[in-house]
Parts: C-alpha cells; structure tokens; sequence
C-alpha cells in the first residue's frame, strides 16, 4: 500500500535543469536545496546570492507547518483536533485552510469534504488486516462525514459530532507551498520554484512537464495534480484514497489544475476527481479567477 501523501507525485515531475535556458537574476543559478515533511518529498529551487538562508527559513518553515497538518505527528494540531473535537487558538494557516476548504466543498456541490478521514480510517484499518471493511463499519464511518459540523473561528474550531475527524491531505500541501512562497517573496526572493508535493514558482518561466503527456511553463502560477488511483487502500489496487462523502464510486481520473494559488489548485484537483464528468470540472475551476485545467485523462 503507497503511502496517501505520496499521490501528488505520480503524475507530474518538475523538468527544472540548473541551466538549460532558465531565466536567472544577476548571473546567479538556481539552487537546490531537499527535505523531506508530511509524507512528500521537499524540494527548493532558488536563484538568490543568500539562497542557503533562504533555504534554511523555508524548510524551517515547512517544518513548523507539518506540526499544524500532519496526520502522521500525533501532536500535530490537525491530530489533537482529530482526536479530541476542539482546538483553540487554531494557527492561522489552518483557519486559512479550512475556508478554502469550504469554498472548494460548496463549488463542487459537497463532493469536496475533508471529513472523509472516518472512512478513510476505516477503510485504511480493514485493508490493512487483509480484510473488506464491513457494511457496519462503512455505515458508521460516513455517519460521521458532513462538512456542516465543522465549525471554525479565530477563538476555535469544533466538531458537532463525537467522532468526526479531518483530513487535510487533499489542500495542506499546496498551503504550505503558498505560505513558503509569501515567506521567500518577503524575504527579496524573486526567482524560486518550490516543490512541496504541489508546485509554486517564484517569477517566470519554469518549465513543467506532464507524465500524463505535454509541457507547460509557470510563471508566478502554482499547479497541482490529482489521481483518482495514485495511492490505493487494498492489494487490489481497487480502493483509491480519493473518497466520495456520498458513497458514489469516483471516475478513474487524473487531473492537472493550475492557479495563483498552490492551495487552491490542490483543492481543485482532488475535487476533480469526484465531479461525475468534465463540464463539472470545468463550472467548477471557472468559478475561481485565473484556475485553469492544464490536463484531464
């Protein structure tokens, strides 16, 4: 079984040579710097004469967000959330989240809902022990979906219910490239891509291309890709990790989305591959400004 974090990364890979052409400010050549943070790979690509502090701020950074999404940290904020229904004083990054969550959850029609994560669990434990999960499990666990019991305010965030729980696998990656964009823009940068298991880059033309087929380049644009099977829950490779909160059986379907925005087109991307067909995706993604569909297979 491929780890859940790990889907972003089947069906796009950054072409970014060090030289090649690339765009570079006062004769300096990007550089690379790798981490490693909720369960993807890092990478950091930045053209900037102090590029090695600017590297060590952002995986700094990278690292103090895992502590408020991660679901593989069990005091990660996300994880006391989970566990006990209520968190107060949430971080700014997660109120951010959440509200982007619930503006991708109304413009596909409820398909978007992070409070999959009782299914997901359930499904996750089943398959693990070798077994199909059980009618009774699977009933119990969507009782507990409904993104209108999550509640969430500057003073905290609730769940109506005893039980619900969130995953923000389907969105957190993308903020956090956004976030590490905003940092490495306040600190002077004007030339990086950075690679959180989405992609951000800093200034023009970096170029990307797609494992599903064709090229693209970004210029101060993020793109995110989803697929319906990249990580499977069974041996099988039948039970993809992208869930229905309505117990509908996703469309095989990868997507690539792009926006201003790496959170958003993370969002987007994993809302795609629950919309039943392409006109959906397409009224969806037009009702955020500058979101495109860059691929759909």
């Amino acid at each position: 079984m491929r780890r859940l974090t790990r889907r972003r990364l089947l069906t796009i890979s950054a072409a970014l040579p060090l030289a090649a052409g690339l765009p570079v400010l006062a004769n300096e050549p990007p550089r690379v710097w790798r981490g490693f943070a909720m369960g993807a790979r890092v990478e950091l690509r930045l053209a900037h004469p102090d590029g090695a502090r600017l590297a060590r701020m952002a995986l700094a950074d990278i690292a103090r967000l895992e502590e408020v999404f991660s679901l593989y940290k069990t005091d990660s904020a996300l994880m006391r959330l989970n566990r006990e229904g209520r968190l107060d004083a949430p971080a700014p990054e997660l109120l951010e989240c959440l509200a982007l969550c619930a503006a991708v959850h109304a413009a596909s029609g409820g398909r978007f809902d992070p409070t999959v994560q009782p299914l997901w669990a359930a499904l996750a434990e089943a398959h693990a022990a070798g077994r199909a999960p059980t009618g009774d499990e699977i009933a119990q666990a969507r009782a507990l979906i409904g993104w209108r019991g999550v509640d969430f305010s500057a003073q905290s965030v609730r769940f109506a219910r005893p039980g619900m729980a969130l995953t923000l696998n389907g969105v957190a990656q993308g903020v956090v490239a956004d976030r590490v964009a905003m940092l490495l823009r306040r600190e002077g940068l004007e030339m990086g891509f950075i690679d959180t298991g989405e992609m951000q880059a800093i200034g023009p033309d970096w170029p990307v291309e797609l494992k599903s087929g064709g090229a693209l380049t970004l210029s101060d644009r993020a793109l995110a890709s989803s697929e319906t099977l990249g990580t499977v829950l069974d041996a099988d490779g039948k039970q993809g990790h992208i869930l229905s909160p309505r117990g509908e059986e996703p469309p095989t379907r990868a997507v690539s989305i792009s926006a201003r925005s790496a959170g958003l087109a993370d969002a987007l991307s994993t809302a795609a591959c629950l919309m039943p067909d392409e006109k959906g995706i397409t009224d969806m993604v037009a009702r955020f400004g500058g979101a495109r569909v860059e691929a759909l297979s």
